[in-house]
């Protein structure tokens, strides 16, 4: 993976305010589920990889269409029911019809599969497989009934083709209670596990985001890769679910890339607004989803000088890649 940064976008309004929520690793892919929001801050800065020329060009949205480039998302599974194991299926299909089955890989995958709930307060990134005929695969269970998205991020191995984000409405019948999305927060608490995140999306312009992870209070130093990366980010928008995929600064084995306990990524928002951050990081054979919520343009939350002094006499406090 390069270290420049790569972007998917789709779905777009990055918009903010840091909430938190629980991530469970299992074969399905991490899931996240609301929780009470943590309330601890996060020291200043805007992070690395800002950009400074001024300029306010809007970044593509993506996963907002169910078809782009000849390319269309058939989902198979429109439907399921919500606290019951089922499985999704679907295929991609060119301007001809015929299901695509030759991909470009991609951080160890031909396809990416995110699902998020429309209040994203459920998320759930998967590892579909490919039947010989082009059809995808994978178990899902959504604990809630609701309105969900299924965004397929790909490549096809066609040369002329780009990186696409292919989005597709999915419903989970049952009792439905829409929850607000939690409050902002720097700090996300996941399994035992604190990720503190500084920096803020900027619109039309690169910001640095980095996440700090630690357990029990000391600096986890030992992440294991995920999807050939220290950390995977994803960023949905609040109110139309326009994602943006972005990946880190510096790939494992590469000079200056340490595994942990920072790991940062440079993203640009298409636009001013709330977006939700997913990050999936792996410690311990297993992968935890921390999320937060954040406002693109809007000013970090201030931590205590208590909180301030904490982070700066622990090991490798400040370290960045």
């Amino acid at each position: 993976m390069n270290t420049a940064l790569r972007i998917t976008a789709f779905t777009a309004a990055l918009a903010a305010t840091f909430g938190t929520a629980y991530g469970v690793g299992t074969g399905l892919g991490p899931v996240v589920e609301d929780s009470a929001p943590a309330h601890r801050g996060t020291h200043g800065g805007t992070g690395e990889g800002e950009a400074g020329d001024g300029k306010h060009e809007s970044a593509p949205a993506g996963g907002l269409a169910i078809s782009e480039d000849g390319y269309t998302l058939d989902l198979d599974t429109p439907r399921v029911t919500a606290g019951r194991p089922a499985e999704l299926r679907f295929t991609v299909r060119d301007d001809t019809g015929r299901a695509v089955t030759a991909y470009r890989r991609e951080h160890g995958k031909d396809l990416h599969l995110i699902v998020a709930s429309r209040d994203l307060v459920t998320y759930r990134h998967l590892h579909p497989v490919r039947d010989t005929d082009g059809t995808w695969r994978t178990p899902v269970d959504l604990p809630r009934a609701g309105d969900y998205r299924v965004f397929a991020d790909f490549t096809p191995a066609r040369h002329d083709a780009g990186n696409l984000t292919l989005g597709a409405d999915l419903a989970a019948s049952g009792p439905y209670a829409p929850r607000p999305l939690p409050a902002p927060a720097a700090t996300a608490e996941v399994d035992g596990y604190q990720v503190e995140l500084s920096g803020a999306p900027r619109p039309g312009g690169e910001s640095g985001l980095r996440f700090r992870v630690s357990r029990a209070g000391k600096p986890v130093t030992d992440l294991q890769p995920y999807l050939g990366a220290y950390g995977h980010l994803v960023a949905l928008r609040a109110g139309d679910l326009a994602y943006l995929h972005v990946h880190p600064n510096g790939a494992p084995g590469e000079a200056g890339t340490e595994p942990g306990p920072t790991v940062s990524f440079t993203a640009t928002a298409p636009s001013g607004g709330t977006y939700r951050l997913f990050l999936d990081f792996r410690h311990g054979d297993e992968v935890r989803t921390a999320a937060f919520t954040v406002r693109a343009g809007a000013a970090e939350p201030r931590s205590t000088p208590a909180e301030r002094r904490t982070r700066t006499d622990a090991p490798g406090a400040g370290h960045g890649h």
